[in-house]
Formats: C-alpha cells, sequence, structure tokens
C-alpha cells in the first residue's frame, strides 16, 4: 500500500515547487529514472511530487535505507531494498515483480550516488527492455523548482544510441552532473 497525503502536496506547494507535465494517463508500468540525485532533499521533493502527480509510485533504494531504526518507514513510504553489492539477478528479479503485477511503477536515480559519475548506472535500461516497459525521465530542476516530466521513452535495445536520447533531456535539467552528459554525448 502507498501513502499518498495532503501533507506531501502542502509541503511540495509552500516550499515553492511546480510540476511541468504530466504522468501519462492509463500507462501502468514503467520504469521512472530522475536526476539529478544530489542530495538527501530528492528523496522529500520527490515525495511530494508523487503526491501531486496522483500516482502510485514505489521506488528503488540501496538495501542501508531499510536497516535499522527508520526501515520501516522507507518500506511504508513505498520503498524496495536493492542490495548494489550483489549483482546477481538483479534485473531479472525486479522484472519478475513488474510480471507479477498488472500495474507497477517505480522510481530510481540512475547516478546511484550524490559523487560526480562517468556514466549511469544501467539496470534501468535492461529493466526496461526485458519488461518491456517504456522509461519516464524526470528532472529535478533545483534552480527554477520545478519537476519536468518527459513523455514516455520506449528504448531500442540499443543502449549506444538510447543513452544519447537520455543525455540529451537530462542536459537540460540545470544541477545534472555534466561528466556523464558529456560522455553519453560523444
Amino acid at each position: 500500500m502507498l501513502i499518498s497525503s495532503s501533507i506531501f502536496d502542502f509541503v511540495f506547494k509552500i516550499t515553492g515547487w511546480t510540476l511541468v507535465g504530466a504522468y501519462p494517463e492509463g500507462l501502468k508500468k514503467s520504469i521512472i529514472i530522475v536526476a539529478p540525485h544530489a542530495s538527501w532533499i530528492d528523496f522529500p521533493v520527490g515525495l511530494g511530487a508523487r503526491s501531486m502527480m496522483k500516482v502510485p509510485i514505489f521506488f528503488w533504494g540501496k538495501k542501508e535505507l531499510f536497516e535499522g531504526t527508520f526501515g520501516w518507514m522507507f518500506r511504508w513510504l513505498g520503498g524496495y531494498p536493492v542490495d548494489r553489492k550483489n549483482k546477481s539477478n538483479l534485473v531479472d528479479s525486479i522484472v519478475d515483480i513488474y510480471a507479477e503485477k498488472e500495474s507497477f511503477i517505480a522510481v530510481l536515480a540512475p547516478e546511484g550516488t550524490r559523487k560526480d559519475v562517468q556514466e549511469l548506472r544501467t539496470g534501468f535500461y535492461y529493466i526496461a527492455i526485458k519488461a518491456n516497459l517504456p522509461i519516464i525521465m524526470i528532472g529535478f530542476d533545483y534552480v527554477n523548482k520545478i519537476i519536468k516530466i518527459r513523455d514516455p521513452f520506449y528504448p531500442s535495445g540499443e543502449f549506444n544510441v538510447d543513452k544519447k536520447v537520455i543525455a540529451e533531456y537530462f542536459s537540460t535539467i540545470p544541477g545534472v552532473q555534466k561528466s556523464w552528459i558529456e560522455n553519453y554525448l560523444a
């Protein structure tokens, strides 16, 4: 069960954030990628955006978030833990979750860390290919306090081609790491 709360709507609005674009009506399954992964603020901003979108969006997060005192909270908010160190069959396990459900939308930050990266983690891409999912790209424009939602992108199966589309979109979002953008557009 996912919570959607007017408190998240309220906080999103009073802090000055707005949505540009919308999640496609009737689209029951997708994988959403969000950038930049800039700080811990991404999480509450994302919760506010999810609430405003009125779409039940789950999230993939590093397993360490789900351990300890606040682990219950991340599950309650719709989280699924991912063990980034144990990569065996992770993509296939996630594809199985999509296959089991009539409707399932989940988000992750493909930068994988708040540090500078030269390329994105590609698991999201192979999940989309194997589960036949569109990729929804969402940019967190911290400069203008805008959440920008792109129309669905259906990957071709040629990552070297598709990564340019991904980079072109995220290059329009202030704060996205230039290092991986430049690598993908080269």
